[in-house]
């Protein structure tokens, strides 16, 4: 081989190394390829907060536990209330209420497809941790911690019945 031609074959080399003339490396930086949106991306959570309430009971008793909901947003993002179902139960009703009754709080923006806003139905983990968590902490039992009801006021006291025969009191003597 000719010194030309060897400068020749490490020149093409190079390039079907680098790639193709044109065409993005592989760890080219992401700013130079060309953006195309996911095929499908699922609603993402807006409230900086969650407005989702931890059941005081269980709070002070530094009960944990989570529960997946099964959320359905329209295309707008908007929750379809009636929808709401517990797919994941933390076990304690409780927890599982709150966070049913406190899904309607939540504000998403909506599922895309190829980048354009679509209605989907897509799982949501709520997570209850108490801020002292750890080992004093009970995860995953049962609530069987019993309710403590409150009384139940007195009924009304009903005044005498003075329509009623009377009975008197045995008052004669007994023999012996």
């Amino acid at each position: 081989m000719t010194r030309g031609v060897r400068l020749l074959a490490a020149a093409a080399a190079a390039v079907l190394a680098c790639g193709r003339r044109g065409q993005p490396r592989d760890d080219a930086p992401a700013a130079a390829q060309p953006y195309t949106p996911p095929d499908q991306e699922p609603p993402v959570a807006l409230n900086a907060d969650s407005p989702i309430q931890y059941p005081p009971r269980l709070f002070d008793q530094k009960v944990e536990g989570d529960v997946v909901l099964r959320l359905f947003a329209d295309s707008t993002g908007r929750l379809v209330s009636e929808s709401t179902k517990v797919a994941e139960s933390s076990s304690y009703p409780a927890l599982d209420s709150a966070a049913v009754a406190g899904a309607g709080k939540l504000r998403f923006a909506p599922a895309r497809r190829r980048g354009l806003p679509v209605s989907a139905v897509f799982l949501q983990p709520i997570e209850f941790r108490h801020p002292e968590g750890g080992d004093a902490v009970s995860r995953g039992q049962p609530d069987t911690t019993p309710v403590r009801r409150k009384p139940r006021p007195a009924a009304p006291k009903r005044p005498p019945d003075t329509s009623a025969t009377a009975v008197k009191q045995d008052t004669s003597a007994v023999p012996h």
